[in-house]
């Protein structure tokens, strides 16, 4: 029993599978079964959706706001972030004023969307806010003392950092020096004491009171705008000559920025952007429609749709190509210079996939020869030559997949004598704060981040002692977390697992950290008509006792355990997966994207 009485939801070894064909165990997702009664009662749902609600830890009182969120309940009072009053008023007045200003914006995802948020609220005030996006291989990430330069040197009073500065002190200070104010907005995690600028909002900034710390900077920029909004219409700026505008229709930018930087989605977060995919079905934003057209995309927005679709071709000016494209692109009102952009970046996208996967071999191999991996390590740190600083990212997170620990992955440039490393990180182990107590310890260059994934720079002659600092800093967090299990939401049959059941959960999306889209269980279900594809992929059906058909995709698996024991056909199986939709021909079906499998005949620990 639970400490309130309550028996939970069990936790055992669902299906009985202890060890699963990715050496997992798995379990049914534990939550107060009082709670799930009450979900079916009073919200009406069925026991198996009232079950995953209260999986997810939602209360009663609570449900509402999670299926049906609104800003008007969730919205934070912006004046609860430190200085982001202070903020407001510093670009009103150059608003008011006609001061020069410029955005810098960091090169993913958030900082495009959070610098389109800003041009377009200043475009709408009557401004254009030029945008300066830094070079990831010659400038690195964040602000710098020449960049800060160039920017003053154009003629601009005052810089707006967007997604980067809480870190930036050199370059802060540097500002001072030469004239320029510098309003920095962020989201990562910092040190006690802020870089000395006119104003330093962040939700994680050591005394902040928001509460707000898991959004991303597309989220904080969005608070931003209420503030401006707040602080125009306090000084009357808005009348019959200009309305004051509607920071909902730009609701699509922040949920880009969310997704995409991987973000908690509760709370504030999950309302922005559940209402952000609404607003980006209707493709208002023309960079965003060219963009959905070149990846040719279809149906309403969804997190699919943001994560694998936009997001990846967005980053790829910043990984490969030019750094402003992104943002360009998120900011122009122009069709054809948006289509333009969008091909643009879609080309270059195909490269960035050619090069990530070479990285990704590449990484591999060099873990798995030897004694190079240590399966009992908390952490993999894996340096190379050569490795192209703008996919590193994604290698780490690929490699995090397939180890399901965290990952950090350094590309060494020898001549500079420099190498770039970025990481990504398993719920539960905060990989940013390790990240900066290494920098604070002197082992790294620079470095931050958050819980997810964090960057740093790093002498290779560091690289040895970085990985036993990292390793000694996060074996109590994994150990704490301990061995990763597939968690469960509900077993079903294959002609149960339909569109009605598929679009029964979507009540609790969009899924993503803090809310994981559910994972159902078929028991002893044989595959059928197995196919290998291009890029190690394998399409089968799975065929229940009855002869029920369920469709079924097994992404990048050839090449493992699973993979392995799908194509060799063989007898039944437990399978866990994903339903997802299938609409190809109008067909209206679904199919499950497996996520793991064992085989009932072999239970050992």
């Amino acid at each position: 029993m639970a400490a309130d009485g309550h028996a939970p939801l069990a936790a055992d070894a669902f299906l009985g599978v202890t060890r699963s064909l990715s050496g997992r165990a798995w379990r049914e997702r534990p939550g107060d079964s009082a709670v799930a009664r009450s979900h079916q009662q009073i919200h009406g749902l069925s026991e198996p959706l009232a079950r995953a609600l209260a999986s997810r830890g939602v209360g009663v009182e609570g449900a509402q706001d999670y299926l049906k969120p609104t800003l008007k309940a969730l919205f934070p009072d912006p004046s609860s972030f430190t200085d982001m009053d202070r903020a407001a008023e510093i670009l009103v007045d150059a608003v008011e004023t006609g001061r020069p200003a410029t955005v810098f914006a960091d090169y993913d995802v958030d900082g495009a969307t959070s610098a389109a948020q800003l041009v377009r609220w200043f475009r709408h005030m009557g401004r254009e806010l030029p945008i300066y996006v830094p070079d990831r291989v010659a400038e690195g990430y964040g602000p710098s003392p020449a960049a800060f330069k160039t920017i003053r040197d154009s003629g601009a009073e005052l810089v707006i950092t967007v997604d980067c500065g809480a870190a930036a002190y050199d370059a802060v200070a540097s500002a001072a020096t030469i004239g320029l104010e510098v309003v920095v907005i962020d989201h990562h995690l910092m040190r006690e004491d802020p870089p000395a600028a006119a104003a330093v909002v962040n939700p994680n900034r050591p005394g902040c009171q928001s509460g707000q710390g898991v959004l991303a900077a597309a989220g904080v920029t969005f608070v931003l705008l209420a503030a401006l909004n707040r602080e125009a219409r306090k000084r009357g700026l808005f009348g019959e000559h200009r309305t004051e505008p509607d920071l909902r229709q730009w609701l699509d930018l922040v949920a880009m920025g969310e997704v995409c930087d991987v973000t908690q989605l509760v709370g504030f977060n999950r309302a922005l952007t559940t209402l952000g995919l609404r607003t980006m079905s209707s493709w208002g934003n023309p960079g965003l429609k060219a963009l959905f057209e070149v990846g040719k995309g279809s149906g309403p927005a969804s997190v699919f749709h943001a994560g694998f679709i936009l997001g990846p071709r967005i980053n790829a000016g910043g990984r490969i190509g030019r750094a402003d494209l992104g943002a360009r692109l998120l900011s122009t009102d122009d069709p054809e210079e948006a289509m333009a952009l969008a091909r643009e970046l879609d080309a270059l996208n195909g490269e960035r996939k050619e090069v990530e996967a070479a990285v990704v071999e590449e990484a591999a191999a060099l873990l798995e020869r030897g004694s190079n991996f240590d399966p009992d390590a908390p952490v993999i740190v894996a340096a190379g030559d050569g490795w192209h600083p703008g996919v590193i990212g994604i290698v780490a997170g690929r490699l995090r997949e397939r180890y399901r620990k965290p990952v950090v992955v350094i590309g060494v440039d020898r001549a500079a004598d420099i190498g770039k490393g970025s990481g990504r990180s398993q719920p539960g182990v905060n990989l940013g704060a390790a990240v900066q107590a290494a920098f604070q310890e002197g082992l790294i260059m620079a470095g931050g981040g958050h819980a997810m994934a964090a960057g740093l720079t790093v002498r290779p002659s560091a690289i040895p002692e970085l990985r036993a600092f990292l390793e000694a800093r996060l074996a109590g967090e994994m150990e704490a977390v301990g061995a990763e299990a597939v968690e469960i939401d509900a077993l079903v049959q294959p002609r149960a697992a339909d569109r009605a059941l598929y679009a029964e959960f979507q009540q609790l999306a969009p899924f993503g950290p803090g809310n994981v889209e559910p994972m159902f269980a078929l028991a002893d279900v044989r595959p059928d008509r197995v196919m290998a594809m291009k890029g190690g992929h394998i399409r089968l059906n799975l065929v229940g006792a009855n002869g029920d058909r369920l469709k079924a995709v097994s992404w990048r698996s050839a090449e493992t355990d699973l993979g392995r024991r799908l194509l060799s056909g063989g007898g039944a199986l437990h399978v866990v997966g994903r339903l997802k939709p299938d609409d190809y021909m109008g067909r209206e079906g679904v199919q499950l994207e497996i996520e793991d499998a064992a085989d009932p005949r072999m239970r050992t620990a």
